[in-house]
């Protein structure tokens, strides 16, 4: 029997969050609320969930530091809900390690699609198998315990930064745009935005680079897209 999913919903306006927990509750997830920031985030950290579902306004503890948290101890999607359409907000939220950000109002069935698109390629990442390290110029992959190593001190990535960085590094001096990452790190059936691509770059290179702003592993090739240098 396949295992349900479990979801969590940190939401502050309780008929948003019960309206998002019935939708999400017939189409076969198992879903608790958390109604605060500060029970929200000790419900991720305290359970297994699979995926959380994160409003960004919420009092005391905010989306952006629970996003923070979260990713230190758990591999696991976040999407990010807020009101506020800024793209200074969006890009924070992204680069804290947010899967996505789905700005209100929503429809149910577009955030029911963005949960199962998420999970669906979360999955396929998890279950693809793993080969060895992968170790170029100081810097080492281990693709197992999913782990990111400069010159034997370890830098605390996200799991779409991982994905993203161990991509590219198979595939050294190929050239991928913005879109082709994109349909390949978060799938084709996902109904993000590619700028996600830009900001996760940008947050990889600040944790393994020396100097981000002369990168000598991922490289901008303009008006193409992205290289990861072999040499």
């Amino acid at each position: 029997m396949m295992k349900v999913k479990k979801i969590l919903i940190i939401e502050d306006d309780k008929s948003i969050a019960e309206l998002e927990r019935d939708y999400l509750e017939i189409e076969g997830f198992s879903v608790e609320i958390a109604l605060t920031g500060l029970v929200g985030l000790n419900k991720a950290l305290m359970n297994e969930f699979d995926l959380v579902l994160l409003d960004l306004m919420l009092p005391r503890v905010n989306g952006f530091q629970i996003c923070k948290a979260i990713r230190t101890e758990k591999d696991i999607p976040v999407l990010m809900v807020s009101a506020k359409k800024e793209d200074i907000d969006k890009i924070l939220g992204l680069g804290l390690g947010a899967d996505d950000y789905i700005v209100k109002p929503f429809s149910p069935s577009e955030l029911v699609a963005r949960v199962k698109a998420h999970l669906s390629r979360y999955e396929r990442l998890k279950g693809k198998e793993v080969q060895n390290d992968i170790a170029i110029r100081g810097l080492r992959i281990d693709q197992v315990s999913r782990r990111v190593f400069v010159n034997n001190h370890e830098v605390i990535i996200t799991a779409k930064e991982f994905d993203i960085l161990t991509f590219l590094s198979l595939h050294p001096d190929h050239v991928f745009s913005k879109e082709q990452l994109f349909e390949r790190i978060w799938g084709f059936d996902s109904l993000g935005d590619i700028s996600t691509v830009t900001v996760h770059i940008r947050k990889i290179r600040e944790k393994i680079e020396t100097d981000p702003s002369n990168p000598q592993y991922i490289e901008t090739v303009w008006g193409a897209g992205y290289r990861f240098r072999a040499f």
